[in-house]
């Protein structure tokens, strides 16, 4: 019988030997920096020397996660990270960054790399051309449905692996920028603050609009190792030691023994997780929305208070030794209390305890039961690494970094997401229009009217975020179809989508490709792109630390800072919602997608001429989610042309900075 690798998380000493005694087959984890769980305790070298000892000793492996994206100030001491991996005996690195992947490859080809979820592979085009690169792995997103799943594995020649358990995102990973956009600390740096969990309001009525249930495909383990899914996932580098222990030995049973599923059931009911779902997989989306954000198993609400401590009904069994979580009504307020004493009157819970602060109506978790614990010590490894690269190679690596330098004509770049804004629109006045049309809009276009053949040498075709498994044939037939009416020029979402094209074709990237770093940009250039976009959360900064000057910077946009599979309500009927500070978005749905925008755009337009001092020439004005308007694009225009800010509009991280 085929059995899945179990992979499981480690944020500490604690959790390594709960996943070690666990059960598990590898262990994913992070070094201080590079890492999407920054908030994480994480590991230093010495640490990881000793746990890769004790690892080597138990038969289980040791995955180092570095999927983040990275900044040019800090590609020095990433390379020094790269370099002290090299010598080390993990077994793989996890990245998210193409400019990693670039120097990995290039300068320590012995690292074994896989592709992070953080790279929104989504469909079989992604997991090819992730082999084709030389990736060993490729972790799937989660919105995928089984069928999918099982086409992908199908129809690909590369180790898939899937979360299988914990906690999700609502926005597709890799693509997530609410968190950046509120406050600078953004995902795709390891730093989200979670604004998916967070009460949002509308039409006066206050709920967890985004806020999903756990991950959880116990149930499907069996049919999963049919596949010969490479790897079983358990999300959870920011849980405890006791998650750990219980959700590995849960999952190791049923790995084991097809039929423990049930006893794997009893031991997953204290997770100390939410509410599960199964999901895409499961195919049970519609209820896959929480009322309970907050973690741990929900026992019921505080029905009195008194001097002793408080009192609440539940139909779990309550221990002395348990520990209990409790929430404000409003999720205002949380204090964690550890059960001493405890007696059960008239069928409820009495806790004897500090009641300081808790009130009528509390919100009641069980957060954890302590059956066993787990050393926080870590032998010393007797080992030692170097982790300093040398100077001189790396001036050679940097020096090797964008050597181009020629200068280019500005150019203004228009992307349009509306067949009716080409009426609206001088196209003798634009250097290139970008047509991001929606599936239904791109099957009803006429790509050889006589206006559209006129001018296409200044038309792009640009491919979506995410493209179903189930919709690859329409997007190769539909590439095929247009570059036959003569449109040359195709702009990537995602990197791998340069194999929908038919051969001749020529290539560019959208934002979502990431370009933070002047590695990153080496390597798209390397891919043939004629052009790449920087991301909308880049920062000022540094886009000007690096050498690199050749992408297009977006100066006008609505950023869309969920981008989701996952269907959710807003009772506005205009879709529009706020957060506790006011501020206001707006729910769209575009080809069975679940988009949030800001209602104010981003417009860096005043720094267009401090841009073109700099080296920068190439500009992108985005009209997407904006209503087709001469006027709208002649004052945007306008205030590009002069280098002029305009208002109402946010900067995002520009000035402020990306942490």
């Amino acid at each position: 019988m085929y059995k899945p690798e179990l992979l499981l998380p480690a944020g500490n000493s604690e959790s390594f030997h709960a996943a070690v005694k666990g059960g598990a087959d590898a262990i994913f984890m992070g070094l201080k920096s590079f890492n999407a769980r920054g908030k994480a305790t994480n590991f230093s070298t010495d640490n990881l020397l000793a746990m890769l000892k004790i690892a080597k000793e138990n038969n289980v492996k040791i995955y180092i996660t570095l999927n983040t994206v990275i900044k040019n100030s800090e590609l020095s001491k990433l390379i020094d990270v790269l370099y002290l991996l090299s010598q080390t005996d993990i077994s793989a690195i996890i990245i998210q960054d193409w400019g990693v992947y670039l120097l990995t490859k290039r300068y320590f080809p012995d690292l074994v790399v896989h592709a992070s979820t953080q790279m929104a592979n989504h469909n079989s085009l992604g997991a090819n051309f992730s082999k084709h690169k030389g990736f060993e792995r490729v972790i799937m997103a989660r919105e995928l449905t089984f069928p999918e799943i099982k086409d992908i594995c199908k129809r690909s020649d590369i180790e898939i692996e899937l979360f299988t358990h914990g906690a999700l995102c609502y926005s597709f990973s890799g693509i997530c920028l609410f968190s950046s956009y509120l406050g600078g600390q953004g995902a795709n740096r390891g730093l989200c603050t979670q604004p998916c969990r967070r009460r949002y309001k509308s039409a006066n009525a206050s709920e967890y609009t985004f806020s999903l249930k756990d991950n959880q495909l116990i149930d499907f383990v069996p049919e999963l190792a049919k596949l010969n899914v490479a790897s079983l996932k358990i999300e959870g580098r920011m849980k405890s030691d006791e998650y750990v222990n219980r959700v590995a030995k849960a999952y190791r049973m049923v790995i084991d023994d097809h039929s423990k599923i049930d006893d794997a059931k009893k031991l997953l009911q204290y997770d100390f997780g939410r509410e599960k779902t199964g999901y895409f997989v499961g195919n049970n989306v519609s209820d896959a929305i929480t009322e309970h954000p907050n973690t741990g198993v929900y026992l019921g609400l505080v029905n009195k208070v008194n001097d002793q401590g408080f009192m609440f009904s539940s139909e779990y069994d309550i221990l002395k030794g348990y520990r209990l979580r409790l929430y404000s009504r409003d999720d205002s307020g949380q204090k964690s209390v550890k059960v001493k004493d405890i007696d059960k009157v008239d069928g409820k819970y009495l806790v004897k305890s500090n009641v300081n602060g808790v009130k009528k109506g509390d919100k009641v978790f069980l957060a954890g039961i302590k059956e066993e614990n787990f050393s926080s010590k870590l032998p010393e490894s007797g080992e030692r690494v170097n982790d300093k690269f040398s100077g001189r190679k790396k001036k050679f690596i940097f020096n090797n970094l964008c050597k181009e330098t020629r200068k280019v004509k500005e150019q203004l770049f228009v992307r349009i997401d509306s067949v009716k804004w080409l009426r609206k629109l001088r196209l003798e006045d634009l250097d290139t229009v970008i047509l991001n049309f929606a599936k239904r809009e791109w099957s009803e276009f006429r790509g050889d009217s006589p206006f559209l053949q006129k001018n296409l040498k200044k038309l792009v075709v640009e491919f979506p975020k995410f493209i179903a498994e189930g919709e690859i044939d329409f997007y190769k037939k539909l590439a095929n179809k247009l570059f036959d009416q003569g449109y040359r020029h195709f702009m990537l979402s995602h990197i791998s989508q340069k194999l929908l094209l038919p051969k001749g074709a020529i290539i560019s990237t959208n934002e979502n490709v990431y370009v933070y770093n002047d590695a990153a940009s080496e390597f798209l250039r390397s891919e043939g792109c004629r052009n790449y976009t920087y991301p909308l959360e880049n920062e000022l900064e540094n886009l000007t630390a690096g050498k690199d000057r050749h992408g297009i910077v977006p100066l006008y946009f609505y950023p869309e800072l969920f981008y989701s599979r996952m269907p959710v309500k807003v009772k506005d009927e205009e879709n529009v919602f706020e957060d506790d500070k006011g501020y206001k978005f707006r729910k769209i749905t575009r080809s069975g997608i679940t988009i949030v925008i800001p209602l104010q755009p981003v417009a860096l337009l005043q720094y267009r001429d401090q841009l073109k001092k700099a080296g920068f020439s190439k500009f992108m004005i985005d009209l997407s989610h904006v209503a087709p308007s001469q006027n709208v694009i002649k004052t945007i225009t306008k205030r590009y042309n002069a280098s002029q800010q305009i208002q109402p509009s946010t900067t995002f991280n520009f000035k402020k900075g990306m942490k």
